[in-house]
């Protein structure tokens, strides 16, 4: 047998999330639900008028199946319930942002600088971080621990972002 390709694979992102969540937004209408519900509480009749406009046209049904789904994994949850005429309301929300572009392929060359001293400044960072997250032994708990640096940085940047975005 001969190689036809092979080529090195340099890791450039690292995304943190469970299969769960991953499964739950791997349909294109709950992921569009879920970047509708940031920062809005709606009805599932509100979001169903959302997603037509965004060209998703689904039977409230299947907006209700969706929203359960989602509710399932953790990614949205119930902001609201109102009562009115006897009807039960339920308003839904998330804190989960998505940010949805596709990557320039000159991003490299473009923000190499910037990435280097960022890394530089990010690595000051963990080593604080390291002795907080790296209570257990052995391969997978490494795994783990480098998981939960990932979090921490990215509730700290989502509270960097989310702020600087209300001034």
């Amino acid at each position: 047998m001969s190689t036809l390709l092979e080529k090195q694979i340099k890791v450039n992102r690292i995304v943190t999330t469970s299969i769960e969540h991953a499964r739950a937004i791997e349909d294109p209408a709950r992921a569009k639900i879920v970047e509708i519900l940031y920062h809005q509480a709606l009805s599932a009749d509100q979001i169903s008028t959302a997603l037509k406009k965004s060209g998703f046209k689904k039977a409230l049904t299947t907006v209700r199946h969706h929203l359960e789904i989602l509710k399932e994994s953790g990614l949205i949850e119930i902001a609201k319930i109102e009562e009115s005429r006897g009807a039960i309301t339920k308003y839904y929300s998330t804190s989960t942002k998505l940010l949805d572009f596709e990557t320039p392929e000159n991003f490299d060359s473009t923000y190499s600088k910037i990435i280097d001293n960022t890394s530089v400044k990010i690595e000051k960072i963990l080593k604080g971080l390291a002795p907080k997250t790296s209570k257990t032994k052995g391969k997978q708990s490494q795994e783990y621990s480098q998981y939960l640096v990932m979090e921490i940085m990215n509730r700290a940047m989502t509270n960097v972002l989310e702020n600087s975005s209300k001034k």
